[in-house]
């Protein structure tokens, strides 16, 4: 007698399976647009901070300032971003920061703007994203089906990093056209128009905020806020793999920071060149995301999501330590430290979107804001401190040197994650 075998269909993967998801398209275009934005801002911030203050000191400081809200605040916004409509966090948080983009160049135009106003202006910024990046990360698997997660966070990920390199490119064309508070100004209606769009998003009636009466009795509304607090740290503790992960993520932040500290340093003085080099460099590591980005989208959901992640802590730590060797050429090091910086770009997605999707998928819904916010706050956390420890070596050791210690460092956690049979399974 023969056997009947039936085999289970695999869920269909790949960009064209999102455009059936029209919200989360929104969502897509929304982060476009502001990335967009927030690439020429950077540019035009950075240069006016520069006019403004003169000052070396100020511009690290404002530097650093961008971190401390998501250090003190991001562990205690998650459970308001559970309680409150995501929705609506998203559209006053991208709204609150075009006001103070629009006012900041409004007061830059006049000749009104002092360094305080900076200080003010970029603690209200970073405070409005404590709320909007976790809601953000709650809204994704609201939008799109558990099969969809990687291929969505994937393209999602390469698409606002082509927006960063369009916006990287335009910088330069639109500062010389409008000038800095004009470059500012596109840069405001870029949140803007996001907020705009994102009133566009429809959720399942399931995903609304659910109503509270008011003739409920005031001790059966709601658990209290601390309840809230510490299911959502008894979670991640009860859950080792996510804990895990976090540390992860924080860890790659931790080792990437040299890199971001002494990049022009390395440039100037181990490359040999300038501005051109600088900028050569950041495009090929951004091309090397986007690349990586669209082939995990396409080709990610066959392999474990442990498989991708291990792969990319090698070959980020591998990239990362082989910076060292332009510095043994004496023909064309920047073109080899291009390769390498490419490299390290490709790498950076098989780390953070398996990871950032997984967290989506074993994250009960509720508890997303709080999860994505302690994954945040973690994460910022090693930001500075990277910072100082590559400052504080950089005084004794050239760039290149810290960059070979801090490749081999990252190639650690994949050494070690390849011993962890539950996170193998994956």
């Amino acid at each position: 007698m023969s056997e009947t075998v039936l085999v289970q269909a695999q869920p269909r993967q790949g960009i064209r399976e999102l455009s059936a998801h029209r919200s989360y398209l929104i969502m897509m275009a929304a982060k476009i647009i502001s990335r967009f934005g927030d690439s020429i801002d950077s540019i035009a911030y950075s240069w006016m901070v520069y006019v403004l203050t003169g000052s070396e000191v100020l511009m690290g400081t404002l530097f650093a300032l961008n971190f401390i809200p998501g250090i003190a605040f991001s562990l205690f916004t998650g459970v308001l971003v559970d309680r409150w409509s995501k929705k609506k966090i998203v559209i006053l948080a991208n709204a609150g920061r075009g006001i103070m983009v629009m006012l900041t160049a409004l007061l830059y135009f006049t000749g009104s703007l002092q360094p305080w106003h900076l200080f003010v202006f970029t603690f209200i910024n970073s405070s409005f994203e404590c709320f909007s990046t976790p809601a953000e990360m709650s809204l994704v698997p609201r939008l799109l089906p558990k099969e969809l997660l990687l291929t969505g966070n994937s393209i999602t990920s390469s698409v606002a990093r082509t927006a960063e390199l369009g916006g990287m490119a335009a910088a330069g064309g639109i500062i010389a056209l409008v000038g800095i508070s004009g470059s500012m100004i596109i840069d405001a209606a870029t949140f803007f128009i996001a907020a705009f769009l994102f009133l566009w998003i429809r959720l399942k009636p399931e995903d609304q905020p659910a109503v509270i009466h008011t003739d409920m009795p005031p001790a059966h509304k709601r658990t209290s806020y601390w309840k809230e607090f510490l299911s959502g740290l008894q979670f991640v503790k009860k859950e080792r793999l996510i804990l895990l992960t976090m540390f992860a993520a924080a860890f790659v932040n931790l080792c990437l920071a040299p890199w971001n500290v002494l990049q022009p340093v390395y440039v100037k003085e181990i490359l040999h060149s300038g501005p051109f080099g600088l900028s050569l460099l950041g495009i090929s590591l951004v091309i090397g995301m986007i690349l990586s980005g669209i082939w995990i989208s396409q080709k990610g959901a066959r392999y474990k999501k442990s498989s991708l992640i291990v792969f990319g802590f090698l070959l980020l730590g591998v990239t990362y330590s082989l910076l060292y060797v332009p510095s043994l050429f004496t023909l064309y090091p920047l073109y080899v430290a291009t390769l390498f910086c490419f490299g390290m770009g490709f790498a950076v997605s098989f780390v953070s979107t398996p990871i950032s999707t997984y967290m989506m998928e074993v994250t009960p819904r509720e508890m997303l804001g709080r999860i994505g916010a302690l994954s945040n706050m973690l994460s910022t956390c090693t930001v500075p401190l990277g910072g100082v420890i590559a400052g504080f070596a950089g005084t004794f050791m050239s760039a290149n040197f810290i960059f070979l210690i801090f490749g081999l460092f990252m190639i650690i956690p994949g050494l070690v994650l390849l011993t962890q049979k539950s996170f193998m399974s994956l």
